[in-house]
């Protein structure tokens, strides 16, 4: 369907691409399985390399997204593969090669093969920003998944959850107190990343194409919120004018219906992709590439995050755009997930509903 590298397959089945460094040496696996999870793991590889220059790192996703803009910003000192299936051949061809003394799995990766095969060898691994839906939540509850999963949490040696919420949850699944550790949010440490010269180029480059007209983003848009937010904006532009919307789609695919909301609200825009200039007629500039979500923060006061605009629809993690300086306001839908998050930015009064 498009979501596997054409060479890169046989990864998947546990078959290395590249030679393990070191061998007999300690290595650090990190696995995030989308873009998302990925930039937000980042900042620990990136401490991690920092503290320990001879250690081998490894890091896996699952999607080819994550792929195709994770791989250029690591260091060279990490190994980039993608993850292997979640099934026992693929498991311990997979570790039986790259031998990791610790695991870093990242938020909700779940992996009963992987965790249990690495418990078996004496492996550490830890789960990082840890969350659970409710979904999740209620679907592990049940009395054939309870068991399995409450094996699975008691096999972890550290548990970082994403928030007080998140640990009431996993403990609910029987996950020991003793293994459940606070450090916050990780992807408030956006920042630690080095931001590298070609970054600040395009900033600098794209804040001359704005030329100092007013700005707002609505990023992670979902199919459907493109209506709410051309409305939105449309009613913005009476009072400002000059003002200029940054309008990033959550998936890429959703482009053409993001295409043709504009041209039904005979609205002037240009795709990112195109390298097409902004110009004083242009009305919305639509980010249809991968990955430049942190960068566009610092170039926007104010953050629209969306899937929080439809009833199906459960929000996002603004943690980012918050740490990158933004004004932060979602919609009003079910935010189960990140309750706590919302919680604290408005005791704080930080973000808007």
């Amino acid at each position: 369907r498009g979501l596997e590298h054409q060479s890169r397959w046989p990864e998947r089945l546990g078959r290395p691409s590249v030679a393990r460094p070191r061998p007999g040496s300690p290595l650090v696996w990190f696995h995030a399985v989308s873009l998302g999870e990925g930039m937000a793991a980042l900042p620990v590889v990136f401490h991690c390399a920092r503290l320990h220059p001879g250690l081998p790192i490894l890091l896996t996703t699952t999607t080819l997204s994550a792929f195709k803009v994770i791989k250029d910003l690591l260091p060279d000192v990490v190994i980039y593969q993608f993850a292997p299936l979640d099934c026992p051949d693929a498991i311990e061809s997979f570790i039986g090669y790259w031998k990791p003394s610790l695991i870093l799995l990242m938020e909700s990766e779940l992996w009963p093969n992987l965790i249990m095969s690495a418990a078996e060898k004496g492996i550490a691994v830890a789960l990082l920003n840890a969350r659970m839906s409710l979904k999740s939540l209620n679907r592990w509850s049940v009395p054939l998944g309870l068991p399995l999963v409450s094996l699975m949490l008691s096999k972890l040696s550290l548990v970082i959850p994403l928030s007080t919420i998140q640990a009431v949850r996993f403990q609910l699944l029987h996950t020991p107190p003793n293994k459940i550790h606070f450090a916050g949010d990780l992807k408030y440490a956006v920042g630690d990343v080095e931001v590298r010269e070609k970054e600040l180029n395009t900033i600098k480059d794209l804040q001359r194409q704005f030329n100092d007209r007013p700005i707002w983003m609505a990023a992670s848009v979902h199919r459907g919120e493109e209506e709410v937010i051309l409305r939105v904006h449309g009613e913005l532009i009476k009072a400002y004018p000059s003002l200029l919307l940054i309008l990033v789609p959550r998936h890429p695919q959703d482009i053409k219906n993001v295409s043709l909301a504009l041209k039904k609200h005979k609205v002037n825009f240009v795709l990112r992709s195109t390298m097409e200039l902004v110009s004083i007629n242009t009305r919305v500039y639509v980010v249809d590439t991968l990955g430049e979500l942190r960068m566009l923060y610092r170039v926007t006061p104010i953050a629209v995050v969306g899937g929080s605009f439809l009833p199906s629809l459960s929000g996002h993690n603004f943690s980012e755009a918050a740490a990158a300086g933004c004004a932060v306001l979602t919609g009003k839908a079910k935010v189960s997930t990140y309750l706590s998050l919302h919680r604290f930015f408005g005791q704080i009064r930080a973000y808007r509903v």
